[in-house]
């Protein structure tokens, strides 16, 4: 089975799961008609979800074609990825799953799915600081303790030249 497929595969099962398949779950039977969606509360959603998405495809590509992994735990990159979206934050594909639900909780007016994005985004942040760090200083060694050094963990910014 190709990398491409086993990525395609894990985008569907997992982060689907938690952007698409839960929520859906979750306000299905609550979602209000379009016409009381306001468009201010609409147009953010949207944004949010579509930027999170572009955001995923990005990571996705990088970590398929550049590192020949998956995201997945149990199938990672074997070539430390530290291009694309990765210059500017060490978690972006993170950052895109909350920012998709955070899209989602906007558009459905739904309470419950901004606390699903709070909830993951908490979640994320342990699995980061308590195994995915270590787990990565291990794996790349000094290199991935300098990139650490040279770009936020949550936070986005410009890399220094």
């Amino acid at each position: 089975m190709t990398v491409g497929f086993r990525s395609l595969l894990f985008t569907l099962c997992i982060p689907g799961s938690a952007t698409v398949w839960i929520p859906w779950l979750l306000v299905s039977q609550r979602i209000p008609p379009e016409s009381t969606v306001p468009l201010s509360m609409r147009l953010p959603g949207g944004f949010l979800i579509a930027t999170g998405a572009v955001l995923y495809c990005a990571c996705l590509w990088d970590f398929t074609f550049t590192g020949l992994g998956t995201p997945a735990v149990w199938d990672p990159p074997v070539v430390f990825v530290s291009k694309g979206p990765y210059r500017f934050a060490r978690n972006p594909m993170y950052l895109a799953i909350v920012s998709i639900l955070m899209g989602e909780a906007l558009l459905f007016r739904s309470i419950i799915l901004a606390w699903t994005g709070v909830t993951f985004a908490v979640g994320f942040h342990f699995f980061v600081v308590f195994y995915e760090e270590r787990a990565l200083k291990q794996r790349f060694g000094s290199s991935y303790e300098h990139y650490c050094s040279q770009v936020s963990r949550w936070l986005p910014w410009w890399p220094a030249r």
